[in-house]
């Protein structure tokens, strides 16, 4: 066991990688499980400390041997090494993959078997809730590279859980008589508390981004649209973050609000976007150059015609333009949905031939299925004369009215009260 430990010092002194596979396929087959483990440490411990020189790592990452070195000694490892240097470990291996190869999810798996301790304080591997939540954060950005949703979700989960459970928040830090009360006179204490304030500000946003971005991915649009709009509302929050990219995020807040299925809860989002004052800005953006528009005839509950759309459906992302087991894609189900509501505004009743030619993107036996399915669900209230080809519209009853009254009301106080913060943030 002495002549190995030396013989794997002395290979990563000086690099060499053909004794490293050596002990470790064939010549440790002979040890016991307890000096396998025990080797397995020396060798994470030594190669980590050597690192520190860049003598080794992360030179040693781009040979396969030493990958199928590293990924034998982190399978057989001791419950503790010294330093937590197993950790280490895989934390150079997880920058390297993503910044040298762009191999994001093998660096996720890597990164997933950090052993994280969340109790004991005085264990190597303990972790804060702040640590724990970023390293389940970067999991879950790297699985969406490769768009491996599934993945990303079970990470992102898990760091919901952690900021659930630890209570982190945001915590707005323009607020001068709030920080005076943290002020105790040492500006090293309040230094670091503005950064540790920073930190946990850039791991929410992230945190969000990331769940909003899987939201999407599994076409939940409705919720990612109510995610996306509260990330673009970080102003609030930070200063650190771009207003462009702000932007971004109040666009794909109206991307995925006018993907969604019909509903008051579709309708309020709406008008929590259509009563933001950026919304003109994003004109100036191409990607999103006709989304106000399309959003405006959407809260105002005008018809949307084909030709508006094209512009709108080259700006969807791929996972954005499946089609649906009725042949129609999201799009154009979601705004077909929509048109049904405008035009029960308008009319009340309607042949389905006309129906079909006025919504401009389906035919009358294709309007019929969809306002049947918009009855049966509830999203649209009327009846169908299938002898005469009627579609009879049915207006809202007054309680539903005063609830959809309601419910702008509460809209329009959100948008004022935003802008009563925007002034107070001003002042």
């Amino acid at each position: 066991m002495e002549a190995l430990t030396q013989t794997v010092s002395s290979a990563i002194q000086s690099s060499d990688y053909t004794a490293l596979s050596l002990v470790f396929t064939s010549q440790w087959q002979s040890l016991g499980q307890g000096e396998q483990r025990t080797l397995a440490a020396h060798f994470i411990k030594s190669a980590v400390a050597d690192a520190s020189n860049n003598t080794f790592f992360p030179k040693a990452f781009q040979s396969p041997t030493i990958l199928s070195v590293i990924t034998a000694t982190l399978a057989h490892l001791p419950p503790i090494v010294e330093g937590a240097a197993d950790n280490t470990l895989r934390q150079l291996l997880f920058d390297y993959k993503v910044n040298e190869e762009d191999d994001y999810s093998t660096a996720a798996r890597i990164l997933s078997g950090v052993r994280m301790e969340s109790n004991d304080e005085s264990s190597v591997y303990y972790m804060t809730p702040l640590e724990r939540c970023d390293v389940f954060v970067k999991v879950a950005e790297c699985y969406l590279e490769e768009d491996l949703t599934v993945e990303a979700e079970g990470a992102v989960t898990k760091a919901g859980n952690i900021i659930e459970n630890s209570g982190i928040k945001f915590a707005k830090n323009d607020d001068e008589n709030e920080n005076d009360a943290y002020d105790d006179g040492n500006d090293n204490n309040n230094a670091a508390k503005n950064k540790t304030d920073e930190q946990t500000m850039t791991l929410l946003l992230r945190y969000k981004s990331t769940y909003a971005r899987i939201l999407d991915a599994n076409r939940k649009f409705l919720p990612a649209a109510t995610k996306y709009h509260d990330l673009s509302t970080a102003y609030l929050y930070t200063d650190a973050i771009d207003e462009d990219d702000l932007l971004v995020m109040l666009g794909k807040a109206i991307t995925c609000a006018i993907l969604s299925p019909n509903s008051a809860q579709r309708q309020r989002v709406l008008g929590l976007v259509y009563k933001d004052e950026r919304l003109q800005q994003l004109d100036s953006i191409p990607e999103f150059q006709s989304h106000s528009s399309i959003l405006t005839k959407m809260y105002l509950n005008r018809i949307v015609q084909k030709q508006e759309l094209e512009q709108f459906e080259s700006s969807l992302a791929d996972h954005q333009k499946a089609i649906m087991a009725d042949g129609l894609t999201i799009v154009e189900r979601g705004v077909l949905e929509h048109n049904m509501v405008a035009v029960s505004h308008l009319y009340t009743s309607i042949y389905l031939e006309k129906l079909g030619e006025l919504l401009g993107v389906i035919d009358g036996e294709k309007a019929e299925k969809v306002a049947a399915k918009m009855i049966t669900d509830g999203s649209l209230r009327g009846s169908i004369d299938e002898m005469e080809g009627l579609l009879y519209f049915q207006p809202a009853a007054k309680d539903e009215s005063s609830l959809l009254r309601w419910d702008e009301t509460i809209t329009s106080f959100c948008g004022q009260l935003n802008k009563v913060t925007d002034a107070v943030r001003a002042s």
